[in-house]
Parts: structure tokens; C-alpha cells; sequence
């Protein structure tokens, strides 16, 4: 600490030493120097310095004008050298009587424009594994009538002939009908699930009739079953798979009298089976 303020005190001596040396600067240099006994009273007539002897010139006297010289002490320099040396050595209460005041601090600047993006560093090592979670919840029960599954297959034993409009073919006997997706009084399979289904239609000809039918896709024709008139009944059958939505109808027609047709079958054995099964749902 002794050994700081030696120095400060000895670059404080070296920054005020000009002011010491060539004393406060006056407004116009003074090219003369007055001799010993050349000063003059107040009161001396002007005509006084004939009776004076000349002054003899002194080797000080330039003959061309000599430059002013004002120091200059940057306070600002000063004030932060010793700042910086006095928080340094400890005494800083000791110097601060030297140095002016510091003003009040100013407000806060607006934030400036966000720089680029840097470059993307490497990526890091993976982290440990964390813990195992709680267990959630339970969620809201489901649709008790909803499910992921469709299946029917049901019969007729009932011959049918055609008429002037075009009729449904209704069934009278069950094989399968899982949760109750056919409806057995409108001859109808009604979707509740959405996805991919495969549909089978088997029918007996009847004896010199045609036979024209048609699976429907709601009220469009999907696929046609038919067979030609002939001296012998026959077995005929016609399959297909489609894509269905929720709601969608599938039912078999059979074409009106404008085309003479029937289908064969007796109270005994069944002739006449439509069949279908989800294969694959929309949503698993």
C-alpha cells in the first residue's frame, strides 16, 4: 500500500510540474526583460528614462516571438488512472477529494438489433434416461355399441319372381348376424364401422327364366349377378369387396318384370345365401 501512494504521489508532482516551472500564462509575451534599477514609479515622467542608462540587452531576448505555452491536464485520463490505482491499493477515500464529482447515470438504452444466427454447434451426448412418469387418468368409457368388428351371413327359402317394380331381397333365415348389423326386416346391412368388407350373393336359377339381380351400394349399382335362361337350373353366385363408410346400405335387388326373371328355392333347404365380414377397419 506504502509503495502505491509513493507513486501516486510522485505522478501527481510530474502532471503539475509545468505549472510550477513556466508559472500561469499571460496574454502577450513580454520580449524584455527589465535590468537591475530599470523599474519606474507611477509617478516618474515620461521623459524620466533619458536620465536613465540604457539597459544593456539581455541574452535572454529572442528576436522572434516565443511560443505560449498552457498546459493542459486531460482530467478525464487522470481521473481514471487514479481510479484505477486507487481501488487497487485501498484508498480510494483518500484521492477521491482530487477528482470532480461524477455525474448522475444516465437512462438505458433501447436494445439493439438481435445479431445472425451462429453456427449450429455439434449436437450433444444423449442424456441419462429419466424417471418413469405417473399413471394417467383413466379416459371416458368408449361406445358400448361401438365396435371393431362386422360379420353376417343369412338365407331365404322362398322362391321370388319379378314384378313391375323392383324388390328387395328379403331373408328369412339367420346364420350370422354379429351385434344385430343386418336388419333381417328391410333385408339390409347397415355399416357402423368404416373400412374394407367383402361381400357374397349365391342364388339358384329357376328352369327357362332369366335370372338379373343386382348387389347394391346404397342406391347404386354395385356388381350384377346374372344367368341366362336355360333347360336346367343352376347354381350362380357373384362376389365383391368395397370400401364403406359409417351408415353406408348394401342390399340385393332383383330387376322388375320388364325382364321376365325369378330365383329358385323351397321351404326345405335354403338356396339362397348373402353373406359379408369387415377385413380390415378404417381406424385400428
Amino acid at each position: 500500500v506504502t509503495m502505491d501512494i509513493t507513486y501516486l504521489r510522485t505522478s501527481l508532482i510530474l502532471l503539475f510540474l509545468p505549472l510550477v516551472v513556466f508559472g500561469a500564462p499571460t496574454d502577450e509575451p513580454n520580449l524584455t526583460e527589465p535590468g537591475p534599477g530599470a523599474c519606474k514609479h507611477c509617478c516618474d515622467s515620461l521623459d524620466s528614462s533619458t536620465d536613465t542608462p540604457p539597459v544593456p540587452p539581455s541574452h535572454h531576448h529572442f528576436p522572434y516571438p516565443v511560443p505560449e505555452v498552457r498546459p493542459y491536464i486531460n482530467i478525464t485520463i487522470l481521473k481514471g488512472f487514479l481510479t484505477a490505482t486507487s481501488t487497487s491499493s485501498g484508498i480510494t477515500q483518500e484521492l477521491c477529494p482530487l477528482l470532480p464529482p461524477a455525474g448522475e447515470k444516465g437512462d438505458r438504452g433501447e436494445p439493439g438489433m438481435p445479431g445472425k444466427w451462429g453456427k449450429e454447434g455439434p449436437r450433444g451426448e444423449r442424456g441419462a434416461q429419466g424417471q418413469k412418469g405417473s399413471k394417467g387418468q383413466m379416459g371416458t368409457a368408449g361406445d358400448p355399441c361401438k365396435h371393431q368388428y362386422a360379420a353376417f351371413s343369412v338365407g331365404r327359402k322362398k322362391a321370388l319372381h319379378s314384378s313391375e317394380s323392383f324388390q328387395v331381397l328379403i331373408f328369412d333365415t339367420v346364420f350370422v348376424n354379429l351385434y344385430s348389423h343386418f336388419d333381417m326386416f328391410n333385408g339390409k346391412f347397415y355399416c357402423s364401422v368404416g373400412g374394407l368388407y367383402y361381400f357374397s350373393l349365391n342364388v339358384h336359377t329357376w328352369n327357362f327364366k332369366e335370372t338379373y339381380m343386382h348387389i347394391m351400394h346404397n342406391e347404386e349399382e354395385a356388381v350384377i349377378l346374372y344367368a341366362q335362361p336355360s333347360d336346367r337350373s343352376i347354381m350362380q353366385s357373384q362376389s365383391l369387396m368395397l370400401e364403406l363408410q359409417e351408415n353406408d346400405e348394401i342390399w340385393v335387388r332383383l330387376y322388375k318384370r320388364e325382364r321376365e326373371n325369378a330365383i329358385y328355392s323351397d321351404d326345405v333347404d335354403v338356396y339362397i345365401t348373402f353373406s359379408g365380414y369387415l377385413v380390415k377397419p378404417s381406424i385400428e
